[in-house]
């Protein structure tokens, strides 16, 4: 029943808002604020977060099905309090003291808002070991942070970002990387500019100019930065895989709606055999994704290595939404290429998702390599 209170609520109250939202700005955030309210009566916000922090406490062998729901939409996960998942599981877990006592019931309640800054200019994404941004000890304490980083959603309007430095070592040093979390408002700090992708809003390059951050606003311990990366990867990833195969789902309702109800001069377009064919492999494409998504899901709420399922998943949804999307478009012909159907969003962010994350080829690079070693060093449950 919670699942269907939060279906009801993205498509009800988010879907339409979706263009205003798009456009960012004050205005987008004073919507934000009047979804929370409403959400907060719904009694649907920041479900899968702690109770005693004020979210709902619904644990992650739970959430799959309401992330689903809720991912729906882009804005699903800010307009129900969810977003702030990794970053509240990520302090709760390696933030100081301090740093959970002023931040997280905070975050929980939607107050403040965070972001998470790794990929650097000229750099690639999946290689963190190259990262150049520095974090150097001050006289007395604490840390001065110099670098820039792109590619950060919501840097925009963020009370506070994550960002992976180098505290020791050089450029391609295996150690010395740490996460260090840094106000936003900071002297020092600064929005570059904004990066459409693909015409869309919401990613950000941003720069650090020698920002002095205190030592208790180290994430974990100096050096650690990987490991707990690691950790926020794995659920990172299996989130977005659920709200991606939402959104293939929501693409999958207007195929067939679409079908159904437009009619030519030989019928409705349901009554072709190559529509027909669009719906059978969209469907087909849904339930084979879908499985693999709840697998990896079930293995990360339960702390067991999901490095192959996550990887799986992550790349079986990301093809999936990119497919149905553009099946989709091709059975509303030019009304699907136009701003009058959620379509254009839904393939682009199908399209970036294969980027997103770890590009696909480096998921499937990763998990071949994966259960090709376990089959030398012995059978195990990556076997088919």
């Amino acid at each position: 029943m919670l699942g269907k209170r939060v279906s009801g609520f993205v498509h009800d109250r988010v879907f339409p808002c979706e263009p205003r939202l798009d456009a960012g700005g004050p205005a987008a955030a004073e919507l934000r604020g009047r979804l929370r309210a409403e959400a907060l009566d719904a009694g649907v916000w920041a479900l899968p977060l702690p109770a005693e922090l004020g979210g709902g406490g619904v644990p992650l062998s739970a959430y799959a099905s309401i992330a689903e729901a809720e991912g729906a939409s882009d804005h699903g996960p800010a307009a129900l309090g969810s977003a702030s998942l990794l970053d509240v599981t990520m302090l709760a877990r390696h933030g100081s003291s301090r740093v959970r006592s002023e931040y997280l019931r905070r975050l929980v309640s939607g107050e403040l808002r965070t972001c998470y800054a790794m990929t650097e200019p000229d750099t690639p994404g999946t290689e963190p070991l190259l990262t150049a941004t520095r974090a150097e000890p001050r006289t007395g304490g604490g840390w001065a942070v110099t670098g820039r980083k792109w590619f950060v959603s919501n840097a925009g309007d963020a009370d506070l970002v994550t960002v992976l430095a180098r505290t020791s070592g050089a450029v391609g040093d295996r150690d010395g990387l740490s996460l260090l979390l840094v106000p936003t408002r900071a002297p020092g700090f600064r929005v570059v500019r904004e990066l459409p992708v693909l015409g869309a809003t919401g990613q950000y390059e941003i720069e650090f100019d020698h920002v002095d951050v205190d030592e208790d606003h180290l994430v974990g311990e100096a050096g650690q930065a990987l490991a707990i990366a690691g950790e926020r990867l794995q659920l990172g990833r299996t989130l977005r895989a659920l709200r991606w195969i939402g959104q293939a789902q929501r693409a999958f309702d207007l195929l067939c709606a679409r079908a159904v109800e437009r009619r030519g001069a030989r019928g409705p377009l349901a009554d072709r055999q190559l529509v027909q064919q669009h719906v059978f492999e969209s469907l087909l494409s849904i339930r084979s994704a879908r499985p693999l998504v709840y697998e990896a899901m079930a293995k990360v709420a339960e702390g067991r290595d999901a490095h192959v399922e996550v990887g799986l998943a992550k790349t079986a949804a990301a093809r999936t939404l990119q497919e149905v999307a553009d099946r989709a478009i091709q059975v509303f012909g030019a009304a699907g290429l136009g701003p009058d159907t959620p379509l254009p969003a839904l393939f682009r962010t199908g399209r970036t998702a294969r980027i997103l994350d770890g590009p696909d080829e480096q998921h499937v690079s990763s998990v071949a390599r994966r259960v090709l070693r376990s089959r030398r060093e012995g059978p195990d449950m990556t076997s088919a």
